[in-house]
């Protein structure tokens, strides 16, 4: 497998109708990288999940906004990492739902983080200037 230190990248709008494209855009990539289909259904669902959470709450659906994704390996690691401008987002406010209670009560949403936590082996979100990144790793 050719190790690639160079991105590739992938920017669209921030608006739901892309979301089929990102997840296809990162899952092949993962495919080829040599993921098995668990770990690659795991990488899609974090990858709509912080999707779809720059969408709602960085940007509050402003579709005119856009996300720029870019991924790559190193041989053992695999990332992806989102790009945006909107409102960041600080780990350290981020309090753990209950996730039993949310589904006890049949609420939606509200566990998008801890799903990608979950799923992924490494999480950070870094904020530069006006740009936020979440970037997110998983070891094969």
């Amino acid at each position: 497998m050719p190790r690639t230190d160079q991105p590739y990248t992938l920017s669209v709008q921030a608006s739901t109708k892309h979301l089929a494209e990102v997840r296809d855009f990162v899952a092949g990539h993962a495919s080829e990288f040599g993921f098995d289909k668990q770990d690659i259904s795991d990488i899609r669902l974090a990858v709509d999940e912080a999707f779809t959470n720059i969408i709602k709450h960085a940007y509050q659906n402003d579709e005119k906004q856009s996300v720029k994704i870019a991924l790559g390996h190193n041989g053992k690691t695999f990332w992806i990492s989102l790009f945006d401008s909107g409102q960041s987002f600080s780990l350290k406010d981020y309090k753990k739902p209950n996730v039993q209670e949310k589904i006890k009560q049949k609420k939606r949403g509200g566990v998008g983080v801890y799903l990608i936590k979950k799923l992924m082996d490494d999480v950070e979100y870094r904020h530069e200037g006006s740009q936020n990144e979440i970037r997110m790793i998983k070891k094969r």
